[in-house]
């Protein structure tokens, strides 16, 4: 099902425009200039290269995420970039939120009820293949991200990338 062109044509028009215009840059930067969501952004890749999985996959994604070592997470506000390197620590749920804790730079709440689906984004950014976990809300934005890291020659950590399109097999 298409939701951009059932929602409204005008904006999957615009959103096309805007990726058009710049296809292997910042999503959320696309869908500032053509005023829709990330999540639009993202629907109107080519096939393959955003496979959503529902929201009940959150806990076995993020299990999974736990045993791929040191990875990149990042969170995208319009005010802040913020790129933290670590393992994914295990979260356990209380009074609302998932908790993350443990001997790693990453660390802190996730409103767990906010994701609406987790997003597996394989495409180019800026000339480089570029493949991350986006767990989105629901209002179209994407709460968080964990890349697939790159070693010292700037390519995909091979065994990362691996898990990454093992996992994501899974949701195709």
């Amino acid at each position: 099902m298409d939701a951009i062109a059932e929602i409204n044509p005008d904006r999957r028009e615009r959103a096309h425009a805007a990726l058009a215009e710049k296809p292997d840059g910042i999503v959320e930067s696309i869908a500032a200039a053509a005023d829709v969501t990330a999540a639009e952004i993202l629907e109107i890749l080519p096939k393959g290269s955003a496979v959503i999985a529902p929201k009940e996959s959150f806990d076995d994604i993020w299990a999974e995420l736990t045993s791929w070592g040191v990875v990149l997470f990042l969170v995208h506000t319009e005010d802040v970039v913020a790129e933290i390197d670590g393992v994914l620590p295990a979260g356990s749920e209380s009074h609302g939120w998932f908790n993350i804790h443990g001997d790693s730079p990453i660390g802190g709440h996730i409103k767990k009820d906010n994701c609406a689906s987790v997003t597996f984004v394989d495409r180019a950014f800026h000339g480089r293949r570029s493949c991350s976990v986006w767990f989105m809300n629901g209002k179209g934005a994407p709460m968080f991200k964990v890349f697939v890291r790159r070693d010292e020659a700037r390519e995909l950590l091979a065994d990362q990338l691996a898990k990454f399109e093992a996992l994501r097999a899974h949701y195709l």
